[in-house]
């Protein structure tokens, strides 16, 4: 007679859709996300008991498009390697060679991501607001002082997720992020028009571009509202953006400090304070994260 153990992970086996190569990680068919290439879903992981995210991209549909299919595995190396409460960590990478699909596992934030959270919870301080704001800063400086320095490129409330229960933020979906030497600008075009440096467009730039998207960020944060989101189309955005127009939603915020702070975040390259300059702004006089000790660990 099988034991209520056996029973148990029997019962678990079979709510799996989906098993890793070494056994550890099950698949369940809930959908948490997708993108244009990707779709994550919900697992678990059975040696630590944990909850954890499947990320599955089917290589079939990019048996076409080298340029993605690297962009793919530079997301995943680059997850393997940082280390950072404030980025989204990677466990475990593989290729099914039969479904051909490539897999890999991350943490998963409790409450999804950030604009999702910021829309289902509308009454939030900006006291919150700023705590959010210094973790992502955190993450952001974490990247742009890796050797070598990773840049984003497509930071927005989309990609950034929460752990609504402890206040966590962490930045996920690096399949932009783009690796470049000190000194050297990156060259490629790639991101969400809404959150785009005006640089990014003519495709000569440095980090300071994920300065100017955590910029639209915090605006979004602030008003509950995509920025830009009174153009129709992608060539109105781009039109606005690189005359240098500030999105409509900017005449929404009331408060000086945070518009001025925002506005530091949008200016022009070489007048954008860096991750760590925002970071000992005034602005944040006297926030202190819950760990905040822990904070590069």
């Amino acid at each position: 007679m099988p034991s209520l153990y056996s029973y148990i992970m029997d019962q678990e086996m079979e709510a799996f859709v989906e098993v890793d190569p070494t056994g550890r990680y099950g698949r369940y068919d809930e959908l948490l996300g997708s993108g244009a290439v990707k779709k994550v879903y919900r697992a678990f992981d059975q040696e630590e008991g944990i909850e954890v995210a499947w990320n599955q991209v089917k290589l079939r549909s990019l048996s076409s498009n080298e340029t993605m299919i690297n962009r793919l595995y530079s997301e995943v190396r680059l997850l393997r390697n940082l280390k950072h409460k404030n980025i989204i960590k990677l466990y475990s990478v593989w290729r099914d060679e039969v479904k051909n699909t490539l897999n890999f596992i991350t943490e998963v934030c409790t409450s999804g991501n950030l604009r999702e959270y910021r829309q289902k919870h509308k009454h939030v301080s900006i006291l919150a607001l700023k705590k959010w704001s210094r973790q992502i800063l955190k993450g952001l400086n974490y990247l742009h002082n890796h050797d070598p320095c990773i840049i984003h490129r497509d930071l927005n409330c989309s990609n950034v997720f929460m752990n609504g229960n402890v206040g966590q933020v962490k930045i996920g979906d690096l399949g932009l992020a783009a690796i470049v030497e000190k000194n050297h600008s990156a060259h490629s075009l790639l991101g969400t028009p809404e959150f785009m440096a005006p640089e990014l467009y003519e495709e000569t730039y440095t980090e300071q571009v994920d300065i100017y998207s955590f910029g639209m960020c915090l605006l979004e944060m602030v008003t509950l509202e995509l920025p830009y989101s009174e153009c129709d189309n992608v060539a109105r955005i781009y039109k606005k953006v690189t005359a240098g127009k500030r999105p409509d939603a900017i005449n929404k915020v009331k408060d000086p400090e945070v518009l001025n702070f925002i506005e530091k975040c949008l200016g022009k390259p070489r007048d954008r304070p860096s991750a760590i300059d925002l970071l000992n702004d005034p602005f944040f006089a006297g926030i202190i994260d819950d760990d905040d000790e822990n904070s590069d660990r």
